[in-house]
């Protein structure tokens, strides 16, 4: 972005393993969360966070607690929202929401939760708590800034709270750069991998086809001493996330999942998901699926420059993908065959 909004990341976007195509699976959080753990494509209707047998499943979380990390959701408001709570507590993690902070902890909040530099400091004293007991860990966190009312604490940025999405966007920047700042103090910053992801974007929610240039968020892999700067602009999407932090981490594992590591995929490879609530659409090549409800598929020819989309005669290769990935994704879930062993 060439405005003044996100100096901080700007500033460390060179020192990152930079993913500069990546997009988010679909236009809720639930579905990024569901994403970045499982490293599944979506499923029509509902994420699988707010679904039942979401329990045990194989995930990022429960791959670090095998290896005897300390494994949290951390998280400025309350939990139950969204069922948020239920799914993490259930597959490996700790909760640590707005109700488990004290008066003095809280310096501002709103009806989304504490303000993000509340969310971080407490964040550091988890990081501190897991360091003192000699284990290594793998927190989770989800900020709120950039949510209606984009309200925050005043004099901290030079966008005063409650006017604008900018205004929220360029706190949750300040309050990253000053964890970020606070985080390079400590004794365990320089064995410490930090992942910064968005959710979903925000203009791709509400509309009736599937804007796929909307979708696009950003991802970087960011430690000075340990991961080598590297812009990647292989097309990718957000269930990649975690096999790609664990090849930067060099690990071994037997995988159940559908994503791929990002620095290691071939060009055959590159893809992304994208959905709305009814629609899933599967981007590859220059050519976007979308499988609709009563067996309804659109395709399109897209330019990534534009966002323009025209009608297409079908890619009969890249629908049956389309139809395998999805389809898959769906069987694997409903037959939970996707739970941890």
């Amino acid at each position: 972005y060439k405005g003044d909004v996100t100096p901080y990341l700007d500033a460390i976007a060179d020192s990152s393993l930079l993913f500069t195509n990546l997009y988010a699976v679909g236009t809720r959080t639930i579905y990024g969360l569901e994403a970045v753990t499982l490293g599944a494509p979506p499923k029509p209707g509902q994420s699988v966070v707010k679904r039942p047998n979401n329990e045990n499943m194989f995930s990022v979380g429960q791959l670090f607690k095998e290896r005897g990390y300390d494994l949290k959701y951390i998280y400025g408001g309350y939990g139950y929202f969204d069922n948020m709570n239920h799914y993490f507590s259930n597959n490996g993690y700790q909760i640590v929401d707005r109700s488990d902070l004290k008066e003095d902890e809280i310096t501002f909040k709103n009806a989304w939760g504490v303000c993000d530099q509340d969310l971080f400091n407490r964040t550091l004293k988890e990081c501190d708590k897991s360091f003192a007991e000699g284990k290594p860990f793998l927190n989770h966190l989800m900020t709120t800034s950039n949510h209606r009312p984009f309200t925050y604490p005043d004099g901290v940025i030079d966008i005063p709270s409650h006017t604008t999405r900018v205004g929220g966007v360029k706190y949750c920047d300040f309050a990253i750069g000053e964890f970020m700042q606070k985080a390079s103090e400590k004794p365990w910053f320089k064995n410490t991998v930090f992942v910064i992801v968005a959710d979903h974007c925000a203009g791709s929610a509400g509309q009736a086809e599937l804007p796929f240039m909307e979708y696009q968020i950003p991802f970087m892999i960011y430690n000075p001493g340990l991961v080598r700067p590297q812009q990647i602009g292989k097309l990718c999407s957000q269930i990649d996330v975690a096999p790609t932090l664990l090849g930067v981490m060099n690990w071994s594992y037997q995988t159940k999942f559908f994503g791929k590591d990002i620095v290691k995929m071939i060009p055959e490879e590159e893809r992304a998901f994208i959905s709305n609530y009814q629609k899933l659409g599967y981007v590859k090549n220059d050519r976007l699926s979308i499988l609709s409800p009563q067996q309804k598929i659109t395709h399109y020819k897209i330019d990534f420059k534009s966002g323009e989309m025209k009608v297409e005669a079908a890619d009969p290769e890249i629908e049956k993908e389309a139809i395998i990935y999805y389809q898959s994704a769906n069987y694997v879930y409903k037959n939970k065959l996707n739970k941890w062993d």
